[in-house]
């Protein structure tokens, strides 16, 4: 069974940088793609990143140009490398993982931007 772990959720400032990273262990067959979403209090789960096996990625528009997303290939981790953070980024962050077999999602960290 593939497992995902996700770490670096934290209380930060508006403006300011916080990394998360989600690493999947077990026996991992190709991979299509990984990506991020998130979810706030009230709120639907929504898209936020994708990072394709070409290593393309792709943003939903509310954060492009402020995160980043990667694929370290050998360690099978994720990282969203998010800046200039907002009020409005507060939820809980989801990595997803999706392979040939079938498709993954970790448990959440929270993030929480507040003055």
């Amino acid at each position: 069974q593939v497992q995902l772990v996700e770490s670096g959720g934290d209380l930060v400032q508006p403006g300011g940088s916080l990394t998360l990273s989600c690493a999947a262990s077990g026996t991992i067959s190709s991979i299509k793609s990984m990506g991020w979403y998130r979810q706030a209090p009230g709120k639907q789960r929504e898209w936020v990143t994708s990072i394709i096996t070409g290593a393309d990625t792709v943003y939903a528009e509310s954060v492009k140009g402020r995160f980043t997303i990667s694929r370290d290939n050998a360690k099978n981790t994720a990282y969203l490398q998010m800046n200039s953070l907002k009020p409005e980024d507060t939820a809980v962050y989801y990595c997803k993982l999706r392979t040939i077999v079938k498709e993954y999602w970790g448990q959440g960290t929270q993030v929480t931007v507040s003055s």
